[in-house]
């Protein structure tokens, strides 16, 4: 079985790179109707490569090229209503004659959209309507009988990657371009999120003043359940922060400093940061601080907010 996967490995693998060895001009081209696309990219297919041409759809659109998903069969059903001259499509096939797409290639041609074809075959019918034709065919499949498509799936999939990551490149698209398409992933979080989005304030921060006695700022930060309070002067601007740590390291050594005022305990001057500040900035200070929490500051030096590490984990950015 080992050596029937590596086979198949090898196969698909050599598919891909045939089709490297093959591509010209033709597909700059294609780049440069996707980069001057007016509309969207839509991408076509039945079958195996239709599910490939979702994929492909998938990828343009999350990279900076608008595009949606045709099925052909729906096409013919009404949904051709979607494609405008303005657009591109794309349209997958090893064959070249699959039925459903060959019947939709002449409406294509009258609403004036550019086609792009991904085809297995020169000499079949997508191929003589492409405006541009790249050629994905492939010596084998990795399939035993020759039948199941899946060194032509694979190398429709890598060619279609192609086309999407260098119409990306050409762009100029960004990490921060591909986090707004992507707000619920990590990366999207980690280059969107603001220290704002994940702070602690209002009732779930703790603020006290210098002259507070400690078994109130205990208080106060247990009734907050936060793991710091900020110290505040009589103008309200930061002075210091007592953390839980604190707290602890002092009863161990100091069992009367309950009585004590937060003023002699604070950690005074500390570590900063700006509520338009990007979340992945305050964690890298607390990283280099090896600190777990961060006074937020208005302009006035005012506490406004508490970040900390526990609440980056939790939506995610560490």
């Amino acid at each position: 079985m080992l050596d029937r996967a590596k086979e198949i490995l090898e196969i698909e693998a050599s598919a891909i790179l045939a089709i490297r060895d093959r591509l010209d001009g033709g597909f700059a081209e294609a780049v440069r109707l996707i980069l001057e696309c007016q509309g969207r990219v839509v991408v076509t297919g039945i079958g195996k490569s239709g599910a490939v041409a979702r994929k492909i759809a998938s990828t343009l659109a999350s990279t900076g090229s608008p595009a949606l998903f045709l099925h052909p069969a729906e096409g013919v059903h009404g949904d051709l209503g979607m494609v405008t001259s303005q657009d591109v499509v794309v349209a997958l096939s090893n064959s070249g004659e699959a039925e459903e797409l060959i019947a939709i290639l002449p409406v294509l041609k009258r609403i004036g959209a550019k086609v792009i074809a991904l085809v297995g075959r020169l000499d079949s019918a997508l191929a003589r309507s492409g405006d541009v034709v790249l050629d994905v065919s492939v010596a084998r499949e990795a399939c035993p009988l020759g039948l199941a498509p899946t060194a032509s799936s694979t190398a429709m999939l890598a060619l279609g990657d192609a086309l999407a990551i260098t119409a990306m490149a050409e762009r100029k698209f960004t990490r921060e371009d591909y986090a707004l398409f992507h707000p619920a992933g990590m990366l999207g979080r980690r280059l969107t999120l603001r220290v704002e989005d994940a702070m602690r304030k209002d009732e779930r921060m703790a603020v006290v003043r210098e002259n507070d006695l400690v078994r109130d700022v205990l208080l106060d930060i247990t009734k907050a359940g936060a793991g710091a309070a900020a110290v505040v002067g009589n103008d309200g601007s930061l002075t210091g922060i007592i953390t839980d740590g604190d707290l602890r390291r002092h009863l161990l050594s100091d069992e009367s400093f309950l009585s004590r005022t937060a003023r002699e305990i604070m950690t005074a001057d500390p570590k900063i940061i700006s509520a338009e500040c990007f979340a992945t900035e305050g964690l890298r200070m607390m990283e280099v601080a090896n600190i777990g929490e961060l006074p937020v500051l208005d302009d006035q030096r005012r506490p406004i907010g508490m970040l900390m590490m526990k609440d980056l984990l939790k939506v995610g950015i560490v």
